[in-house]
């Protein structure tokens, strides 16, 4: 989105974003000069906390998100024409329900077709509501996941709606897509099939040019010997830990002889020792640290798999969750890297 923002601005808009608190978000955002309006509550804390234990916990989670997504945007959007959103179907339902407030025009924007309604692939199942054995249609599948969402969300999407004075609507998937949504995925990396049901305008992938140079202790270490091999998984917490997800990485580099770039993404993954093989970084302009790299391992995030494609870099990719596995497929698909199928 920031990349969406900054092009945006470029063509003469005023532009704010609504953001998570985190405070890598602010300052990605602030790192270009665009105005962030916090939404308010923490990814990073979601993700690194207890995860919703009924379905019910999960459904007043999403309300609560898409609240907490209205009010954001019902503060930012003040003087504004449109509002652009992304993110999972019940939550973004937020932002629409404060942009059909404003009586502002709305778009919805995905990164991975997958989570477009197609008769090419199925939908993802739904906690509580799993997809039905023995059938394979996809645009039957289509049609029950709008009954599942509307079961699971619409209660409290409509009591949000109410809040506000507006009425309940027939299909909280289809009142957050539109009919028309923007696909913001490379057509050779995460093509839009035809044909399809949905009007959807294939856009490519958002990506904002990154100029800032690599720190100096990484610039030593890339010059220091054969072009390492790069280990991140993003805002993935990890389910076996930092330290044993760390030590089976590095150890599984050094076994092919080369040397290791541990990034400590969200899970603060660390060197297993203090051998000069391997270094931890932070937070990196990968445009610029990935053409360097003998290879990219990673979660398969849309932006890690972009950018690797972009560098040249083969990748192996250990998906974890949503859009991952996708990305994974396609990457082995197209012979650019490995997807590991397999315990993580």
């Amino acid at each position: 989105m920031a990349a969406l923002a900054v092009a945006l601005r470029g063509l003469g808009a005023e532009v704010r974003v609504c953001a998570p608190e985190d405070e890598e978000f602010a300052d990605r955002l602030a790192g270009v000069g665009v105005e962030t309006v916090p939404v308010s509550y923490s990814v990073r804390a979601l993700a690194a906390g207890p995860k919703p234990a009924t379905v019910a916990d999960l459904a007043d989670r999403v309300v609560m998100l898409a609240a907490a997504q209205y009010e954001a945007v019902a503060e930012a959007a003040g003087g504004a024409d449109t509002v652009v959103a992304t993110g999972l179907f019940p939550a973004v339902t937020g932002a629409r329900t404060a942009a059909g407030k404003l009586g502002l025009r709305y778009a919805y924007a995905a990164f991975f077709p997958g989570m477009l309604p197609s008769p090419h692939h199925p939908p993802f199942p739904l906690p509580g509501r799993p997809l039905p054995e023995g059938v394979t249609d996809n645009r039957t599948l289509w049609d029950l996941d709008v009954e599942s969402q509307n079961v699971l969300f619409g209660p409290g999407l409509a009591t949000l709606r109410a809040n506000v004075g507006l009425p309940p609507v027939d299909s909280v998937r289809d009142y957050a897509i539109t009919g028309r949504p923007l696909l913001a995925a490379d057509p050779v990396l995460g093509p839009w099939r035809e044909p399809a049901d949905l009007d959807v305008v294939q856009t490519g992938a958002w990506i904002l040019p990154d100029e800032r140079p690599l720190p100096a202790d990484v610039e030593a270490f890339l010059r220091a010997g054969e072009p390492p091999v790069y280990v991140g998984f993003g805002s993935m917490a990890m389910q076996h830990g930092p330290t044993d997800t760390a030590r089976v990485a590095v150890e599984a580099v050094r076994a092919r002889g080369r040397r290791v770039l541990v990034s400590r993404g969200w899970a603060d993954l660390a060197p297993v020792d203090d051998r000069d093989d391997c270094m931890a970084v932070g937070e990196v302009n990968h445009q610029a640290l990935f053409p360097r790299v003998a290879a990219v391992v990673h979660h398969g995030g849309a932006g890690t798999t972009t950018a690797a494609a972009r560098a040249g870099a083969p990748q192996v990719v250990v998906p974890q969750l949503v859009d991952q596995p996708y990305w994974a497929g396609r990457v082995a698909a197209l012979g650019v890297g490995a997807a590991h199928d397999g315990p993580v």
